[in-house]
């Protein structure tokens, strides 16, 4: 009896473990003073075009949430791309009124629009403490962006990367389109006064004949 429970709780203690390890390694944990910060995604795994937000869960030295710290106090940027974004304000997810979200949780929302790694810069304070850290995506931080289709079944939604392609594509095709059309309209245009001058030289050419033959009629 007493090795199953012994088997009981060391099953217990390995799948605590095994959470554990999975919490840290989709969030960074640094301490500031005397306040622990964890940074990462909201949702991961993080897809393009699906909505998520930059997660910041805060406590203080005795593990107690801090839930207190005003969205002016502490911000985040998001670089991907060669872009960074501006900063966007942490807002507490718990509401003291209600009792609604998580004590000490902070979210900047945001929806990404490419695959690949992306870069938090927390910056700020918390009651005084200054805070400024970079972390990127990677396997020991955070998830990289993924493409959409990856989470798609049965059928695969073209991607906005693949829109985009597309779109530039049959843009290039309309302009070339349109010179072709200019170009043919400026041969038409040259064309046509080409046969209005000569039309004109013809007729002035006929009436000079006419008014000559009358001449050398009334010459004779």
């Amino acid at each position: 009896m007493h090795r199953r429970s012994f088997a009981v709780a060391a099953s217990g203690a390995a799948i605590l473990a095994i959470l554990v390890a999975g919490l840290t390694s989709a969030h960074v944990v640094n301490q500031f003073g005397p306040y622990s910060i964890a940074l990462g995604w909201l949702h991961e795994p993080a897809y393009v075009g699906a909505d998520n937000a930059v997660q910041v869960i805060i406590k203080d030295a005795s593990g107690k949430p801090v839930d207190d710290v005003p969205a002016s106090d502490l911000g985040v940027t998001v670089a991907a791309g060669g872009q960074t974004s501006a900063v966007l304000p942490l807002n507490a997810s718990s509401d003291p009124d209600t009792g609604l979200g998580t004590p000490g949780e902070y979210t900047a929302h945001l929806t990404p629009t490419i695959p690949g790694d992306y870069t938090f810069h927390l910056a700020g304070t918390v009651h005084g403490t200054a805070v400024d850290e970079t972390v990127s995506s990677s396997d020991t931080t955070f998830d990289a962006v993924q493409d959409q289709a990856a989470a798609e079944f049965p059928a695969q939604i073209p991607s906005t990367t693949d829109l985009s392609g597309k779109v530039d594509r049959l843009d290039g095709r309309i302009t070339a389109a349109q010179a072709a059309v200019t170009d043919a309209t400026d041969a038409a245009s040259r064309a046509l006064l080409v046969g209005v001058t000569l039309g004109s030289l013809g007729v002035v050419l006929g009436l000079a004949g006419i008014v000559l033959a009358l001449r050398a009629r009334k010459a004779s």
